[in-house]
């Protein structure tokens, strides 16, 4: 069946276009992004039991006007036609006395193109969100965890989450007429080791936008989570040093989010603050390596048909063949940069400034095999999922943090297990010491990406197993 429709933006449509075409009576480019998000959040533990709204639930609505010189935006939660016109009015007049007397301030040239577009995109669900039975999620998630910690004197405690969220989002501007509900779930099983003395967590996600189906994966995360709890708490700190590292799909994403992906948010080179912007149409990686970011690169969590400036979502390849080709970017930097947008402008709500965001981002797959990699390691680690990340954009330097590696020798698993695993260095050395990549990508989509330390929007990471060679504290 066909996603609900939001009927707060169905009621208010009308409301929008009118003042679309109010203030496009003095502005030369006008839109308005109205967005409705809602969701549940659903937490059971051995302790506690919690239903709660989405964290991504947002309403109303952002309108933004070129005047001139420089853009200006205006958001509300209730529309009154006139009075927004009007506030709208004074708000651009007041920023462009404010540019004129300021001569740092950057000056526009030009506008966006606004071409004729009229499309919709309402997806196939099999249940909607206003439907859902909490009772019947509730008993999903506490038979996945029942009685696990009575069967096992190590674990203290069983966690598991499921969040299901639902996308409504309408953009009008003098040409423009687009429309798009989804829905997106995350899933999680946290598993908590403890001895008396250490504390040690197992944590598996999942996620995909897809709605309560989801949950069909609840029974062998748990399993992963507490096989991962355990394993953790037998490890041992890594002796500091190079190694051969292969990454399992988990901690690839994170790579390609940390590692490059910051990077080639090209809002940061309208600011000269990303090294990638001296290395356009450079080596940075092995040629095995081809990097996409796109919300139409794949189908998870962050994937839509429009962005909330109302360009179209891409499939951007960031990387061919190690060469960087092009970045991600929203509709202002690509002004200011004399290209197109890629459909990567995304706010953390209408409340929010839109920023160069990253969506789906991944390594393509490749052609090696995984025993291959596996056997021509002499002394190194296979890395599994993460915990955290940062990147420097401007020095391109990064820290990983792997959740356990699993040492090999002479091409065979030991069975020692470190933990924690830090992965840090400088991202080309990196990228071009990756010399195997498998077939199979695998995405992970069940958190959310911050702009620095703030402005955190949903985004998903992946990719398949690699080879490189790493450092490792």
């Amino acid at each position: 069946m066909k996603i609900e429709k939001s009927a707060f933006l169905e009621q208010n449509q009308a409301k929008m276009q009118k003042i679309v075409k109010k203030l496009g009576e003095k502005f030369s480019y006008v839109s308005i992004l109205g967005t409705d998000v809602y969701g549940v959040n659903y937490l059971v533990t051995t302790r506690q039991i919690n239903v709660g709204a989405s964290r991504d639930e947002e309403r109303g609505f952002v309108v933004r006007v070129f005047n001139g010189k420089s853009f200006s935006e205006f958001s509300f939660n209730d529309i009154d036609v006139d009075f927004v016109v009007e506030k709208m009015q004074k708000i651009a007049g007041d920023d462009r006395k404010i540019f004129e007397e300021n001569i740092s301030r950057i000056e526009y040239k030009a506008e966006p193109t606004d071409e004729k577009i009229v499309k919709e995109y309402f997806v196939d669900v099999n249940e909607q969100v206003k439907d859902i039975d909490d009772e019947k999620i509730i008993n999903i998630l506490k038979n996945a965890i029942s009685n696990k910690v009575e069967q096992n004197e190590k674990l203290a405690e069983m966690q598991a989450r499921y969040s299901i969220t639902q996308v409504n989002k309408y953009f009008f501007s003098k040409n423009k007429q687009l429309k798009q509900s989804y829905i997106y779930s995350t899933l999680a099983a946290i598993a908590i080791a403890s001895d008396g003395e250490k504390v040690k967590i197992g944590f598996l996600p999942a996620s995909g936008n897809i709605g309560t189906e989801l949950l069909d994966q609840v029974d062998d995360l748990v399993k992963a989570a507490i096989t991962e709890a355990l394993e953790l708490m037998n490890s041992v700190p890594v002796e500091a040093g190079e190694y051969d590292i292969i990454c399992n799909p988990n901690f690839t994403g994170l790579i390609a989010h940390e590692a490059f992906g910051h990077g080639a948010e090209m809002d940061m080179f309208v600011k000269n603050r990303a090294k990638g912007k001296e290395y356009m149409h450079k080596e940075v990686a092995s040629d095995k390596i081809t990097m996409h970011d796109g919300a139409a690169a794949l189908g998870e969590v962050s994937s839509y048909m429009f962005d909330d400036e109302g360009n179209i979502g891409q499939d951007t390849i960031i990387i061919d063949k190690g060469i960087l080709v092009s970045g991600m970017c929203d509709e202002l930097s690509a002004l200011q940069l004399g290209i197109k947008p890629t459909g990567n402008g995304k706010r953390e709500s209408y409340k929010r400034k839109a920023y160069t965001r990253m969506t789906n981002t991944f390594f393509a797959g490749g052609d090696d095999n995984l025993d291959d990699m596996i056997a021509s390691v002499k002394h190194g680690y296979l890395l599994e999922n993460f915990s955290s990340g940062m990147e420097d954009p401007k020095n391109w330097s990064i820290q990983c943090v792997a959740a356990k590696g699993r040492e090999i020798k002479d091409g065979k698993f030991t069975g020692k297990i470190v933990s924690p695993l830090y992965l840090t260095g400088y991202v080309p050395d990196l990228l071009k010491s990756i010399n195997a990549v498998t077939a199979n990508v695998k995405m992970s989509g069940s958190g959310y990406c911050g702009k620095g330390h703030k402005e955190y929007v949903k985004t998903s990471t992946g990719g398949s197993y690699i080879k490189a060679k790493g450092r490792l504290n």
